[in-house]
């Protein structure tokens, strides 16, 4: 494929997951352009040969799909809504958004409509899979989106993930996500307390795990995390406390919105807020495995 007919795809965020997105599709034949307000992941993505784009602006003029790896929903409304941006440009070429940052269905809905009336697309398409994920080509995607648009992009996400679900509409994939990351604090919390409860007990906790992993009381946390990063003690699966605090509290506020009492998800926000004394935002999350058991006499950790 000559360098005119590849098709170029921009990645704004280039973090963990946002660098590991935008070399997976580079790898996979895409003209990719990075862009990030922190110079150091700029160098590293062109040290990984991804394009480095000068401005915001530089990318929206180039590229026909924009993938978006921020940390919230306030920056990507001050992404699209920036000076020279994506709102301002009608009568462009069209290009369509597909925002894998774990964001709020609500603000999604109306960045949607404001770039459709700017002849632009819009996706939410927050993911699972962590780095690993994304700098192979296999997170889980969960899309809203209309269909038209989600076709469209369909090769750039192709490359990205090896599960795609689309959801429903504008919205749907960030309610999905958020419902995803409510169950994995639980699960972070009740597999530990489990763990707690083995060794209290006298049954050693790597030997109860197993049996959990072999049993119906399985999850993704107890088969992945728990050896992979808690039992072992390295707590580096690159998902920082603060990102989960704030999924949980989208998801508590989303409850409330929608008019539905949680009691559990109410309990699990509290107690993953109520350990902020003993845990920074900048801790990775599987520290939460390990901490909750400082509420008893003994202090000593899962593993």
């Amino acid at each position: 494929m000559s360098e005119q007919d590849r098709e170029t795809v921009g990645v704004i965020g280039l973090g963990s997951m946002g660098l590991g997105m935008a070399q997976t599709l580079a790898g996979k034949g895409f003209r990719t352009l990075g862009y990030d307000v922190s110079d150091a992941r700029c160098d590293a993505a062109a040290a990984a040969g991804i394009e480095r784009a000068r401005t915001i602006e530089d990318v929206f003029a180039d590229a026909s799909f924009v993938v978006f790896s921020l940390p919230s929903a306030r920056e990507v409304e001050a992404v699209v809504k920036a000076p020279g941006g994506l709102l301002e440009r009608k009568g462009a070429k069209r290009v369509i958004i597909i925002d894998t940052s774990t964001s709020e269905p609500d603000v999604s809905r109306t960045l949607a409509a404001e770039l459709a009336t700017a002849g632009h697309g819009f996706i939410d398409a927050p993911v699972s899979g962590g780095p690993l994920g994304a700098s192979s080509g296999n997170l889980t995607m969960m899309i809203g989106g209309s269909e038209e648009d989600v076709a469209l992009a369909r090769p750039v996400i192709e490359a990205m993930a090896s599960k795609i679900l689309h959801v429903g509409p504008i919205g749907a994939g960030n309610v999905a996500k958020l419902v995803n990351n409510m169950l994995v604090a639980a699960h972070m919390l009740t597999t530990s307390e489990g763990l707690r409860l083995a060794a209290a007990a006298g049954v050693d906790p790597d030997s109860a795990l197993r049996v959990v992993n072999a049993a119906t009381g399985r999850s993704a946390l107890s088969e992945i995390h728990f050896p992979k990063w808690i039992m072992s003690e390295r707590f580096d699966s690159g998902f920082s406390m603060g990102l989960m605090r704030k999924d949980v509290r989208l998801a508590r506020e989303l409850a409330e919105r929608a008019g539905i009492d949680l009691p559990i998800a109410q309990a699990v926000s509290q107690e993953w807020e109520s350990d902020s004394e003993h845990l920074a935002d900048s801790d990775d999350f599987t520290r939460m495995g390990a901490i909750s058991s400082a509420h008893t006499s003994s202090s000593k950790k899962v593993a």
